[in-house]
């Protein structure tokens, strides 16, 4: 499926942007902008299931091959950077290999939803549909008022359909093995989907970590001056 993208700037280099679960290209309305101001030509998509783009016939349709797959039929390769955070980093991780940017970023990454009575709901993720502006503030206090007005829209538009996808991937481990390119992690803190155990055996794998003092899961959003500076010598 080719996506819908947003582009910042017109530099020689490429930049890559891909947003998480509920989101779309507006989750990037800060980091695009702060890109393309450093030469990059920012390119930012849709997922399936969310903002501009198109649905998937069923909910089998939300996986991350199918994510992954279409970041390789709508993104070019060789890109200079590619950053993506949450369900968006899980989709990078899968399309890496065949994207081929020279460096990586994951914010935050899904690369392990727990299973069990205590694990991954995708109830959870679908009640958003029914949160006012005040709630989104209180569960995000940190937040801009535009990046509150932002969520309302992409989660009115966003096709709950992905978060029941999810469901067969929970309990999986799927932590990549090894980084393809020089690739860097950045962390909330705490981090809810990278224990201080799971982020040694990343930093074991080569994977370099950088931690966000302070930030929520949606790092960039929570502390954009700390997300930026945290990315100083990948950009």
């Amino acid at each position: 499926m080719r996506l819908h993208t947003t582009t910042w700037g017109s530099g020689d280099r490429i930049a890559l942007l891909i947003h998480g679960i509920m989101g779309d290209h507006r989750t990037w309305r800060l980091v695009g902008p702060a890109l393309a101001e450093r030469g990059y030509r920012v390119m930012a998509v849709d997922l399936r299931g969310h903002g501009a783009s198109g649905r998937a016939e069923g909910p089998e349709g939300y996986t991350p091959r199918e994510y992954a797959d279409d970041l390789v039929e709508t993104l070019p390769a060789g890109a200079e950077l590619a950053v993506g955070h949450s369900l968006g980093a899980l989709t990078l991780a899968a399309a890496v290999e065949r994207l081929g940017p020279r460096r990586v970023v994951y914010s935050d990454p899904a690369w392990y939803l727990p299973a069990g009575e205590d694990g991954y709901r995708p109830e959870l993720f679908t009640q958003a549909k029914l949160l006012t502006r005040e709630h989104i503030r209180k569960f995000n206090p940190r937040w801009a008022e535009e990046d509150l007005d932002i969520e309302m829209e992409t989660v009115r538009l966003w096709d709950e359909r992905t978060a029941h996808a999810l469901v067969e991937f929970a309990g999986r481990e799927m932590w990549p093995d090894k980084p393809l390119v020089p690739s860097l992690i950045t962390l909330a803190d705490p981090s809810m989907l990278v224990s201080p155990a799971k982020a040694r055996m990343l930093q074991e794998r080569g994977f370099e970590l950088r931690t966000v003092v302070g930030a929520g899961h949606t790092i960039h959003r929570d502390d954009f001056d700390g997300f930026m500076a945290a990315l100083e010598g990948w950009i």
